[in-house]
């Protein structure tokens, strides 16, 4: 199976879903703007001999998830991207019957690199191990705790489990992790594909409590990270399997895609994973994930 070009990986799958989704980036943008006024607004204070309340902001939300510490003073709002086609967030179908993989006893899991259930194929590859951060940019970067997040993306071969005749009954490089008490999940992958039309990435979506994380419709944000291209070209050159991903990465770059030309240069640096390693060796990396709460 081949994956779809870029008209088949369309941003919704009916105007009102491409309306919602232009709705949440002008949202999150907005988010954005507030918060950078609001920064300033401090720095100019603090300049003036103004005083502070002498403790760190924290907040719970009405699940639980919470608020606590924070890593950084200059988190990035992720904009708001589309999750289809493939999501298996029940959003669509496949044969006719809605796909959740988020509903499936064995979902939430950190190594997700071979399918559970009736399948245990893992996912040729070469192996990535991500951190991810979740940090709430409405106070002043504060760590989310408690909070699902839900990656997916590709394997080599530019397919995405579940979906199409070849991993049908596949359902690897999907899962759950909870943030722990540093805002951190952790999960052990493979590298992705570059299929043809799209820059590489890997999808997530954020919710506000693993109870929560039961279909997109509860999710707080659905995003895309965008992998480093200098990586992308050592992995896709050098790695076994990924020869088809040479062609596809040249004839696209976040400019020309689809998702990410609308990020803005800010945003599209935080969407991309810092990583270090070898083809050898595997990569590890980290991102740090900002949500306004």
């Amino acid at each position: 199976m081949t994956a779809k070009r870029l008209d088949d990986h369309d941003h919704g799958f009916t105007l009102q879903q491409d309306l919602g989704a232009i709705e949440r980036r002008l949202h999150d943008r907005r988010r954005m703007l507030e918060w950078m006024l609001s920064g300033a607004t401090a720095a100019f204070i603090a300049a003036c001999g103004g005083g502070s309340s002498g403790g760190s902001s924290s907040s719970t939300s009405s699940s639980s998830g919470s608020s606590s510490g924070s890593t950084s003073s200059s988190c990035v709002a992720f904009p708001a991207e589309t999750n289809g086609p493939f999501p298996s967030d029940g959003t669509n179908s496949v044969n006719g019957v809605v796909s959740d993989i988020l509903t499936a006893s064995g979902i939430v899991r950190s190594d997700i690199r071979a399918s559970f259930g009736s399948s245990t194929t893992e996912a040729a590859g070469i192996p990535l191990t991500l951190t991810i951060n979740l940090e709430d940019t409405n106070t002043s970067c504060a760590l989310l705790t408690s909070y699902a997040i839900y990656i997916w993306h590709c394997n080599r071969d530019g397919e995405y489990s579940l979906y199409g005749a070849d991993v049908q009954n596949e359902n690897y490089l999907r899962g759950v992790q909870v943030t722990d008490g540093n805002g951190q999940v952790t999960f052990q992958t493979i590298f992705p594909a570059c299929y043809s039309g799209r820059y590489p990435h890997i999808h997530v979506e954020v919710y506000e409590s693993l109870a929560l994380a039961t279909g997109q419709a509860n999710a707080i944000l659905t995003t895309q990270l965008a992998m480093p291209r200098d990586i992308c070209s050592t992995v896709y050159s050098g790695a076994t399997g990924y020869s088809t991903s040479v062609t596809n990465l040249a004839a696209v770059t976040t400019a020309t895609d689809g998702v990410f030309d609308s990020s803005t240069t800010a945003q599209l640096t935080a969407q991309t994973p810092v990583l270090t390693g070898s083809v050898a060796d595997g990569y590890t990396g980290t991102v740090t994930i900002g949500v306004a709460v």
